[in-house]
């Protein structure tokens, strides 16, 4: 099963593996949404939309549907 941004639970990291879709905005690959990165889901708003991220240090709120295009892979809890 693929995973994107949309799965994460509150607290669960992730690395960014895809980012291909045209339909992400140029200011969240700007603000550092690349793959490779670390991602960390920090909060989420009532009703769940939009979600806030610690992407590498930088913190971004992106709505849920631009997150089901970012595709991640889950880092496992040490």
């Amino acid at each position: 099963m693929q995973y994107t941004l949309a799965h994460l639970k509150r607290g669960e990291r992730a690395v960014i593996t895809d980012v291909s879709s045209n339909l992400i905005p140029l200011k969240l690959l700007e603000m550092g949404c690349l793959p490779g990165n670390t991602v960390e889901l920090v909060q989420l708003a009532p009703f769940k939309d939009p979600m806030y991220l610690n992407i590498n240090g930088a913190h971004l709120a992106i709505r849920k549907e631009t997150a089901t295009l970012v595709l991640i892979e889950k880092i496992a809890d040490e």
